[in-house]
């Protein structure tokens, strides 16, 4: 069995990378590099099973010989990557979603589309269940991710319809765990880095806006398991333990022993103010649900996180 995972080399791509060699398929992970990091596969490059090519997506994909799963992770995810880079971001939900579609149609393969909770995005529903269809602003400055991922849930969806594609769309709510980026622009990642870099920690808003945080253990099972159904219908994987930012940067504070003061800065446009899945779906069709409490999970990201840190001090002088 043979995957072709794009975005591959990204935090979310890399972990699904892992999980197919376990399974013992052989992996093909597709990688432009604008986000994601060639360190997060270099465990795999010595396996026989893993190969590597550096391609942007949004150009046509020609992958030789057999393919059984297209998994369509290629995207900027933090606010920060898609406000760098809008248009790529549009380019790689259509033009890229396009060819990772007909490459399956053409290796007769089973897809796989990572959406996203953005799909709803500043909800007037909370927790938001997959019948919500969003409260979206196409032309602000989140739309070009926002408006990138619904194009490409429809395009998923016309390919299964139109052409019999076997497709599967996950929405996926906020993730975190090992290999995400130092400070990439996201609520935890900030967060930890500015603490453990003895930095005042940033709070957006006035910090009563709302996440919920899956450990990334937790939302790859979470894919497998629709990977493996028979649903072709978006389905909500993530946590629905929902918290403040505001308590969640004091959770920060006291996992690092910094003191440091909290700095408030404007909302961004658009920001949502809750954010929250309702997983119903997941838990009645692929009798999944998250494991991983944010206690847990948050130990284990910090190890992580110190690491990286202290290599970067290292590298830095």
């Amino acid at each position: 069995m043979r995957a072709v995972i794009t975005g591959g080399a990204g935090f979310l791509g890399s972990h699904l990378c892992d999980k197919f060699i376990e399974r013992g398929w052989e992996v093909v992970c597709l990688d432009n590099l604008s986000t994601g990091a060639e360190a997060n596969i270099q465990h795999l490059t010595a396996n026989p099973r893993f190969s590597f090519v550096r391609h942007d997506v949004t150009r046509y994909i020609d992958v030789p010989g057999p393919v059984n799963a297209v998994m369509h992770f290629a995207s900027p995810a933090s606010p920060d990557d898609y406000l760098r880079l809008p248009i790529q971001t549009l380019k790689v939900g259509s033009l890229g979603t396009h060819n990772a579609l007909g490459l399956a149609l053409a290796k007769k393969s089973r897809f796989l589309l990572a959406s996203t909770s953005e799909c709803y995005g500043d909800p007037d529903v909370s927790p938001q269940p997959e019948t919500y269809w969003g409260h979206v602003n196409p032309i602000g400055p989140r739309g070009v991710y926002d408006e990138a991922k619904r194009f490409a849930e429809a395009m998923t969806m016309a390919y299964h319809r139109a052409h019999g594609v076997d497709t599967r769309i996950v929405r996926i709510f906020n993730t975190y765990g090992p290999r995400m980026r130092l400070n990439d622009g996201r609520a935890l990642p900030n967060f930890l880095y500015q603490a453990l870099s003895g930095q005042a920690i940033t709070v957006y808003g006035d910090g009563h806006q709302t996440r919920s945080f899956c450990y990334v253990s937790d939302l790859i099972a979470g894919i497998l398991a629709l990977f493996d159904s028979a649903e072709h219908l978006p389905t909500n994987i993530g946590n629905p333990h929902e918290i403040t930012i505001l308590e969640f940067a004091e959770r920060i504070r006291a996992i690092t022993g910094n003191k440091a003061e909290l700095v408030f800065k404007p909302l961004p446009q658009d920001d949502p103010k809750r954010r929250c899945p309702d997983i119903r779906k997941a838990q009645a069709l692929l009798h999944w649900e998250p494991k991983v409490n944010l206690e847990e999970g948050l130990k284990l990201t910090l190890e992580y996180f110190q690491k990286k840190v202290a290599e970067e001090r290292r590298v830095t002088g």
